[in-house]
């Protein structure tokens, strides 16, 4: 039987351990198994080895299994396995229950509520090596990671590969995209039966056929490799670690822990979405004040450069220059939109940059190009410069400049920075324990280091990072406030190139799938549709509206070319509206990858915001309104598909249009293919 925590005490903020049970461990044969369950008994969790002294672990969901029997372990490359020959040596239980406040984020308050088994497996051969695992179980899902003690038998610790295992118990459908391959994360996602599942990244969504939804992922991804999933067999999952540059996948000196693998579970799609799983298995803010961090609408000298209209390298269409960067600074600050991203402003985008990134300064700027002028134009305008570092991966090249870069920025109030990766995988180039530079994964160990390094040495400078082609979001933004948004995911600049583009499905797919695992800089809001992508970019205008409330991220660019803007005031009036922090988030509807409908409060008004999109399909949803305060009248202002709307035919066919709602109304959203629905609710 499971172990079931009797005692359960609502803690506040500052709450510490409760109902802390330490067990004396009995006989072996005494002590099969240990369990515990979620807070709210419906979710639990097993613990056992079997006559070999392999453990596992089993969960199960109101009685019936999530989980089947799955191992756990390791392979090191210089010592024996952690695989058999271990026995249950003792184990603890306690409940933990807190209420933290996010300095920015999706909603503002969020319930940490856990109960946790701590269980101690110890060799029964000689060397008598020992392994914790814990795990948190919470209502809508669980965490478990291994924590190395310090021990004489094992004490630098060469990890060749992760035995965890994900066996699935029901049949399921998988939303998956491909890991190992050359473009990272920006894969289109395949929707497969479990069983067809190769070599995948995390999150990694499924739902079964009883309609039960699961996504596998991380949290705290510090100092480690980036965990992928294997299907090695029937409906099995095996954890597959990035690989590392030398001696083993990960090597780490004990004591250490790994990062949490994290299972979120939900009857409906919804229910992964609002989930605060991930973050709240991350550790608390360690920066202190964070009041400096200003989340923000933005525009920038980039869309031009993907539309080769303009270039990031010097020349006759060089896009950084003095003239084309007030011009943005101006627009900015007439629209109220906080800051203006400029890219190719540095040298070193001449020739051959990419994969390369030797040739990049982060200190000197192309001629034309006055930051100490701009800078200081932007600031009389209330409008910020955003930084712009890129490495072409070569993070060993970057951090013998990152210090120079950071303290010039701050010098000149330049709070914010995007940086990119732009290299084939397994092409990052890193300095390795040994002095020399080594080429690397962008998920592995030692670029998860780097990553770190940047976000704490920019903290220091009071400076805001956005990495571009990053290592995977796992809500490190909880411990590091200023990790503001990432990309690590197809985003609008597909829809630009010469390629086939985002097909109409890609958004209802992201926010289902890599958007749990935190915000994304998807950088919405293009009317141009025509690009030099085949079907251009493959939405409606209104839909490109709804994804600033369906996407969140706390920096959201205004992509599109400034003219596109001006041309059309009323339709950019909800991006000038819309706000980017937020006091609540609800999913009203949804099913991956066809359609989702989410609303969101301001956190600085009484102002809800509503965003609805579809796929190819045309659709028609149900809104009810009762998240709206109750006796309150609201003036709804609508910005939806217009009746001949379609993404291939019609993509500008827009209406505007506002009406008086209250909280008892239900409103219905007809989305055109391809399409979708943006509204303003304003409290009277």
């Amino acid at each position: 039987m499971f172990l079931r925590l009797l005692a359960m005490t609502t803690l506040l903020a500052a709450s510490a351990l409760t109902n802390a049970q330490v067990t004396t461990p009995p006989p072996e044969a005494a002590l099969p198994k240990v369990g515990v369950a979620s807070p709210d008994g419906n979710l639990s969790v097993e613990v056992t080895t079997d006559k070999d002294g392999r453990p596992s672990y089993a969960v199960l969901r109101d009685g019936k299994a999530v989980i089947t029997p799955s191992r756990l372990g390791f392979l090191f490359i210089d010592a024996p396995k952690f695989e058999r020959n271990f026995a249950i040596a003792g184990h603890k239980t306690r409940s933990f229950d807190e209420t933290w406040e996010q300095p920015w984020g999706e909603r503002r308050s969020i319930r940490n509520h856990y109960n946790e088994l701590r269980v101690t497996l110890t060799e029964k051969t000689a060397l008598k090596r020992s392994l914790d695992v814990v795990f948190r179980v919470y209502d809508d899902g669980l965490g478990f990671r291994y924590e190395f003690p310090d021990q004489a038998a094992l004490k630098l610790v060469k990890i060749g590969e992760e035995l965890t295992e994900f066996n699935i118990a029901e049949a399921a459908t998988a939303w998956w995209i491909p890991a190992g391959e050359w473009n990272r994360e920006e894969y289109l996602y395949h929707r497969t039966p479990l069983q067809e599942v190769g070599y995948a990244q995390t999150p990694f969504t499924l739902r079964t056929e009883n309609g039960l939804h699961i996504s596998i992922h991380e949290a705290a991804l510090v100092d480690y490799s980036g965990m992928n999933l294997t299907r090695v067999e029937n409906r099995k999952l095996r954890a597959t670690l990035t690989d590392g540059i030398g001696d083993g996948k990960v090597v780490r000196s004990a004591p250490f822990n790994t990062p949490w693998r994290t299972l979120q579970l939900s009857d409906d799609a919804g229910g992964l979405v609002t989930s605060s799983l991930i973050l709240n298995l991350n550790e608390p803010n360690k920066l202190g004040d964070v009041s400096w961090i200003k989340p923000m609408k933005y525009v920038g000298v980039w869309w031009e450069m993907h539309l080769d209209k303009k270039t990031w390298a010097s020349g006759p269409k060089h896009g950084a220059t003095n003239e084309n960067v007030i011009k943005h600074i101006d627009f900015a600050a007439k629209h109220g939109l906080g800051g203006v991203l400029v890219e190719g402003w540095n040298v070193g985008w001449d020739g051959d940059w990419f994969g390369n990134g030797e040739d990049f300064s982060f200190t000197q700027p192309y001629p034309d190009f006055d930051i100490e002028k701009l800078a200081a134009y932007a600031k009389s305008k209330n409008v910020r410069l955003i930084g712009h570092h890129e490495t072409s991966g070569n993070a060993a090249h970057y951090e013998s400049q990152m210090g120079a870069g950071f303290d010039l920025y701050q010098r000149l109030g330049i709070d914010a920075v995007k940086t990119g990766y732009v290299a084939d995988a397994g092409q990052a180039k890193v300095i390795g324990t040994d002095g020399k530079l080594h080429y690397a994964w962008h998920e592995g160990q030692d670029m998860a280091r780097h990553h770190l390094k940047v976000v704490t040495e920019a903290a220091k400078r009071h400076i805001a990072v956005n990495a571009h082609e990053p290592i995977k979001d796992t809500g490190l933004r909880r411990t590091y406030p200023n990790w503001i948004s990432r990309e690590g995911a197809r985003g609008m600049e597909f829809s630009a190139w010469g390629e086939p583009g985002n097909p109409p499905e890609h958004e209802a797919n992201l926010v289902f799938t890599r958007l749990l695992a935190g915000p994304m800089d998807y950088t919405p809001g293009i009317f141009g549709m025509k690009t030099r992508a085949p079907d251009g970019v493959a939405t409606t205008w209104a839909k490109q509206l709804a994804l600033y409330v369906v996407i969140y991220s706390p920096i959201q660019m205004a992509a599109d070319l400034l003219e596109n803007y001006e041309a059309n005031p009323k339709p950019f009036k909800f991006i000038e509206d819309v706000p980017v922090d937020w006091e609540d988030t609800r999913v009203l509807n949804g099913e991956v990858g066809d359609y989702v409908t989410i609303v969101r409060k301001d956190r600085h008004s009484d102002n809800w915001y509503l965003g609805s999109i579809s796929d190819e399909e045309g659709r028609e949803l149900k809104a009810p309104l009762s998240f709206l305060d109750p006796g309150r009248t609201y003036t709804a202002q609508i910005y939806r598909d217009g009746e001949k709307a379609d993404w291939k035919r019609a993509p500008q066919d827009i209406v505007i249009e506002e009406r008086k709602v209250t909280s008892a109304d239900t409103l219905t959203l007809r989305l055109a293919p391809g399409g979708g629905q943006a509204i303003r609710f304003v409290a009277q």
